[in-house]
């Protein structure tokens, strides 16, 4: 068996001299504790040495894409062709099924085969001959800091680090800056206060008062280098006329140091943005396109760097800059915010507010394809920018055109917009506006019910109780009688009202039980007759 080994300085080819060794894997450790042990399992047959750290790269990067390079297929083809029938040990199963197929030999991958490669390289050193162990640390090296240069694509017109740094810088000079004009304007306007409300730029004020120094000297002043005429006119009748303190020499001394200090700083701001212009369209120039070179640059100084920013969703980068108030909304349980730094995109400020939304919910999707064909991608161009930001600005010009649309209401394209639908009404009647009676409740009906039952149950056991002894002549004169009795008791009840319903009923009741009782008091009476007329015949 032949085995494959690749190392920072070449390729080795060794020859297995004892392969039952192989098969106890987990020994296999103590056959290479010693050179001497090492060299009785394997012997180094052949040694194909790079020539440079380029050579040493391209076969490095041909193995790690699993492809044979030239030197490998030159070392393949000298030594191992000549033994076709060995088989050949490999590290990377990938490689072996290349090599089969391009050369016709039988690779071999197993455990065995990669806990035999790592022995192999703890006693690299003496197996392999000719190689001191400085020369082999130092091809390494070079190898290694090659390769990572290869699989990260390094390119120094591509270090988004500059970015960061330049953007960060410029939002420092910016407030100090501001700083500075404003104690500028405070400390000069103690002697010529009128001064500031003429001139309102800060760069050309910082500069008048540079040259002006005492306001006493405004006349005599030639100040249509930094000023219109008009605005010069005005700061020489307002001298005339100042109401300012007076001032020492060594007090408009310092001023002017100051108005030096801004003009420094502003004169390097505008350098420094014009190289972060320049170095965003160069790494990011379809971001450029899409947001501008400071939305861009802040956007990848907040994620880190490019590459980051790649990673992140287009709703993500929507919100880039708003964590704050995204965490406050979520815990308040309120809107979240629509925008962060994307807000200040030149395609959202010029939308209004009602299709704000819409726009940065849009350019964020479109920007985020930026940025991973700007991180990942191999072309430097910014057509795909271009191209996305013609079709933002006409969506914008759609939306802005529809607003439009509604608000006049007027003209054929409203027609078109919106489409006809026939809405017809059915109306059914309603009934329940027919009965005059009062609707009662259904627990108040329900009670009514129950109580005339409880009634009934009362009335009707003493009925039956008293029906059971009353012989069927008594149950004739009892139908008498209450026929002769309920006769004017009817007439009665026809003249009284519908309404009073419930108070029939009471009624009904009470001459039920009136006409029991004065049933059972004629019954006692016949039984007493009987009696007396029983003892008269005895």
């Amino acid at each position: 068996m032949l085995v494959l080994f690749e190392t920072a300085a070449g390729y080795a080819i060794f020859k297995v001299l004892d392969e039952s060794k192989l098969q106890q894997v987990d020994s296999l450790y103590k056959e290479f504790e010693t050179p001497e042990k090492a060299n009785k399992i394997v012997k180094l047959k052949h040694f194909e040495k790079f020539q440079d750290t380029t050579e040493a790269l391209a076969a490095a990067t041909a193995l790690v894409e699993g492809k044979i390079g030239k030197s490998l297929k030159k070392v393949l083809k000298k030594v191992v062709a000549k033994e076709a029938h060995e088989q050949l040990a490999i590290s990377d199963l990938k490689l072996g099924g290349v090599i089969k197929d391009k050369l016709d030999l039988t690779c071999v991958h197993s455990p065995a085969v990669a806990e035999l490669m790592r022995c192999i390289r703890g006693q690299m050193e003496s197996l392999i001959s000719g190689l001191p162990p400085k020369e082999i640390s130092a091809m390494s090296l070079g190898l290694a800091h090659s390769l990572s240069r290869y699989k990260l694509k390094f390119s120094p017109d591509k270090v988004d680090t500059m970015i960061v740094q330049a953007i960060s810088l410029l939002d420092d000079l910016d407030k100090e800056l501001n700083n500075y004009i404003m104690r500028c304007r405070e400390w000069y306007g103690w002697h010529f206060p009128e001064l500031g409300k003429v001139i309102t730029d800060n760069l050309a004020y910082c500069k008048a008062v540079r040259k002006i120094g005492d306001r006493t000297n405004v006349s005599s002043t030639d100040l249509s280098d930094i000023l219109p005429e008009e605005i010069e006119a005005e700061v020489k009748l307002a001298a005339e006329i100042s109401m300012g303190t007076e001032v020492s020499e060594q007090d408009i001394g310092n001023i002017g140091h100051l108005c030096d200090q801004v003009i420094e700083i502003s004169e390097y701001r505008a350098q420094l943005y014009d190289y972060l212009k320049n170095r965003m369209m160069a790494i990011a120039p379809n971001l450029t396109v899409m947001v501008g070179e400071l939305v861009g640059a802040r956007l990848i100084s907040h994620a880190g760097s490019l590459l980051n920013l790649a990673k992140h969703p287009a709703s993500t980068v929507q919100i880039l800059g708003a964590e704050k108030a995204l965490f406050r909304a979520l815990k308040t349980r309120k809107d979240t915010p629509k925008y962060g730094l994307i807000y200040h995109a030149s395609l959202v400020g010029q939308t209004t507010a009602k299709n704000k939304g819409k726009i940065s919910r849009m350019l964020a999707a479109k920007a985020a394809l930026a940025i991973r064909y700007d991180a990942l991608g191999e072309d430097t161009n910014a057509e795909m920018g271009v191209e996305n930001r013609a079709k933002l600005e006409a969506r914008l010009r759609q939306l802005e055109d529809k607003g439009i649309r509604r608000i006049s209401g007027t003209g054929k394209a409203m027609a078109k917009a919106d489409k006809y639908q026939h809405k017809s009404e059915v109306r059914i009647y309603d009934p329940s506006g027919d009965s005059t009676i009062p609707s009662t409740s259904k627990k108040r009906k329900f009670e009514e019910v129950r109580d005339e039952e409880d009634v009934e149950e009362a009335v009707t056991p003493v009925v039956k109780a008293k029906k059971a002894k009353k012989e069927p002549a008594a149950e004739e004169e009892e139908a008498e009688t209450a026929e002769a009795e309920e006769t004017p008791k009817k007439k009665k009840k026809k003249k009284k009202d519908k309404k009073a319903e419930e108070e029939q009923e009471e009624a009904k009741d009470e001459d039920e039980e009136v006409a029991v009782t004065e049933s059972t008091e004629k019954k006692k009476k016949k039984k007493k007759k009987k009696m007396k007329d029983e003892e008269e015949d005895e």
